[in-house]
């Protein structure tokens, strides 16, 4: 049974940092691309970044770009998004997503077979 489970999330101040975590298992993971879609109450899911099975491709939404970084650890079946210079917009549930379909790494939540419980991310203004 594939299982992620998403960490470190909290409270922070505008310009401040955080470093989110998905730690997979039931899965081989380093056959797996992964990504971070999050979800601002109201709003409809979107997509966040992923990065590729082996961890030589990244996606990032414009939104984030150059503010968020994605990586992966496979020896640790873990995948990390380091949050920096936050903002009251980026406020939302973040949510980690497995896909088995190596060929494409995908923006579409609909690709992702696997989705963590989430993990809520406050920016203060």
């Amino acid at each position: 049974q594939v299982q992620l489970v998403e960490s470190g999330g909290g409270l922070v101040q505008a310009g401040g940092s955080l470093r989110l975590s998905c730690a997979a298992s039931g899965l081989t993971f380093s056959s797996y691309h992964i990504g971070w879609f999050r979800q601002a109450p109201g709003k409809e899911r979107e997509f966040v970044a992923a990065v590729s099975w082996i961890g030589d491709l990244t996606y990032y939404a414009d939104s984030v770009k150059g503010r968020f970084t994605i990586a992966r650890v496979n020896v640790k079946n873990t995948v990390y998004l380091q949050m920096n210079s936050l903002k009251p917009e980026d406020t939302a549930v973040y949510y980690c997503a497995a896909d088995a379909r190596i060929n494409t790494l995908s923006r579409n939540e609909y690709a992702y077979d696997s989705w963590g419980q989430g993990t809520q991310v406050t920016v203060s203004s």
